[in-house]
């Protein structure tokens, strides 16, 4: 298998498959309704979708579905290499770019997942695997052995002052779960427009810089001193350094060479 996995390079056609093609693909399989790629960030998609492709080697009960910190994610991510290993994967998983949500680090690892998916049996699916029972079992194992500190850590971190004078104690926590789950959701709903942001910024510095670059090599060009005195040199000079933003420097550029018949001669002004 890892022979396999070995020969998926990057221009291999597994990384031209469109985001709503993987997402399709992962809510078919699994019964999900992801909306964006980054939501698997977790690594608990993916977890799954090794226990799809290979059942019985990846431990569902060590993976977390509701993970929502960076700790909790690296943990489940953890549990995917652990399984990589035992099958002789040899893949790398950059968890520090996963775990912060970027959607094109994301679609890239699920679109090589994807690939590895369907070379597995021919890419047919095992028609006896059932995701959602296969969740549930994975949360249930995981919250028996994790309910008693779960509950204590919950009970030390929470304000002291949750109390209701209608409902008791009881209430106060409800309360505070709700609150605490909608600020939580907040921050998750900012996170990712900051990724956003941050990959709309990166595309726009790397196409300034490509830019900048050509001109800067016009520019060099036109310093030259067998070349500097042309009409074109001049031409284009004018439009390089053009400082009005507002105000075409063309026409200008034009009427320098349109008053240049000697253009493709020898002669210079």
């Amino acid at each position: 298998m890892a022979a396999a996995v070995s020969s998926i390079g990057i221009m291999d056609g597994a990384y031209f498959v469109g985001r709503g093609e993987i997402l399709h693909w992962i809510n078919a399989t699994l019964q999900l309704s992801l909306a964006k790629v980054e939501e698997a960030a977790s690594g608990a998609v993916q977890c799954q979708l090794m226990d799809m492709v290979h059942p019985g080697v990846v431990p569902m009960h060590k993976v977390n579905f509701d993970a929502k910190t960076e700790y909790d994610m690296i943990q489940n991510y953890k549990v995917l290499q652990d399984v990589f290993n035992k099958l002789r994967i040899v893949k790398n998983i950059e968890v520090n770019k996963l775990v912060k949500g970027r959607p094109l680090d994301n679609l890239e690892f699920l679109q090589w997942l994807k690939r590895y998916c369907d070379s597995v049996n021919g890419g047919i699916m095992n028609e006896n695997y059932n995701p959602v029972e296969r969740r549930s079992k994975g949360c249930k194992e995981r919250g028996s052995k994790g309910s008693n500190k779960s509950s204590k850590s919950l009970q030390t971190n929470r304000l002291s002052g949750g109390d209701s004078a209608d409902g008791g104690p009881g209430v106060g926590k409800v309360c505070n779960n709700v609150a605490e789950g909608q600020y939580i959701e907040q921050i998750h709903q900012l996170s990712e427009k900051i990724a956003d942001l941050k990959v709309s910024v990166d595309s726009m510095e790397k196409e300034r810089d490509f830019y900048f670059s050509k001109l800067r090599d016009i520019e060099i060009l036109c310093q030259r001193p067998e070349l500097e005195h042309l009409p074109m040199t001049k031409a284009v000079r004018k439009i390089l350094y053009a400082a009005d933003a507002k105000d075409s420097p063309l026409p200008d550029a034009n009427d320098i060479i349109t008053k240049s018949p000697g253009l493709f001669s020898d002669e210079t002004e």
